[in-house]
């Protein structure tokens, strides 16, 4: 048997890595853990100017190419072009980080009760966080599968999405200047996001296409003092996450460390879910 370097096994170069909403609050630690890793990095966001400006920033700080694409999940043929920009560009995609996700243009309508919430903005949700998902890991992955190269796919879920809410913390609570709760569709939808990674893990398994999940608890993000405090004293680590402490989970499952890791669902939560 050869001798492993374990640190090579992180070692991303001349991958070319996806992040879709790449511009978010999570989406650039992203960016930037997988470019500092070697990685050459499509940075796709529904905010075509910013995802061009980022990845001129990422390529400027780290030496790989990076390029900014627009991309609306949504949409079959967004979806479609964008795969077919990334090829034209990179040459090939060996990782995804599919992380676009949606809250609302309604932020009344995504936090009402729910004997009161309203059908179309159910629908709206669950088209960016479920279908959206479907739609890029449909067309990355038949990629991957053509390529014949194996490949890597994490998907982005909540902690809402595998444990029901403490209603008790969002009392006094606001985000942007709202009274928050978490949306019935909200967990609903991370919920699938986790049922669809272990369906593609098995499906795609024998391509050598690697598809887990990461499961981040709450992250600081705007969100009121009040808020903060309440959440914090239910987590074991007696605080939120910052944005870039979900990062190392996703360099483990892009990178040859998780060689034999799929199907799984990575919890970064501090504690959150183990009591």
């Amino acid at each position: 048997m050869s001798e492993i370097s374990y640190k090579k096994l992180f070692d991303l170069t001349g991958k070319t890595a996806i992040v879709t909403g790449g511009i978010g609050i999570l989406g650039r630690q992203f960016c930037s853990i997988l470019a500092e890793f070697g990685a050459n990095v499509a940075v796709v966001d529904i905010q075509y100017d910013s995802a061009i400006d980022f990845a001129a920033e990422l390529e400027s700080k780290f030496g790989q190419k990076s390029a900014g694409f627009y991309c609306d999940v949504t949409n079959p043929e967004s979806v479609e072009q964008m795969v077919n920009d990334v090829i034209a560009i990179f040459g090939e995609i060996n990782i995804l980080h599919n992380n676009a996700a949606g809250k609302s243009n309604n932020l009344t309508q995504f936090f009402a009760p729910l004997e009161e919430y309203d059908l179309d903005q159910w629908n709206q949700i669950m088209d960016i966080n479920i279908g959206g998902m479907f739609l890029v890991a449909k067309y990355v992955g038949k990629v991957m599968v053509e390529q014949n190269k194996g490949g890597s796919i994490i998907q982005t879920s909540s902690i809402y999405g595998i444990m029901g809410p403490d209603n008790r913390i969002y009392e006094g609570s606001y985000y942007l200047e709202h009274q928050i709760n978490t949306p019935a569709v909200y967990a609903a939808s991370k919920s699938a996001v986790v049922g669809l990674t272990k369906y593609l893990a098995t499906y795609w398994a024998s391509k050598g296409i690697r598809v887990n999940t990461i499961t981040p608890g709450g992250v600081e993000s705007g969100q009121n003092d009040i808020f903060k405090q309440k959440y914090s004293n239910r987590v074991p680590l007696n605080r939120m996450g910052k944005s870039h402490e979900i990062a190392g989970a996703l360099l483990y499952l892009a990178s040859d460390a998780s060689s034999y890791v799929t199907g799984q669902n990575m919890v970064v939560d501090g504690g959150l879910s183990a009591w």
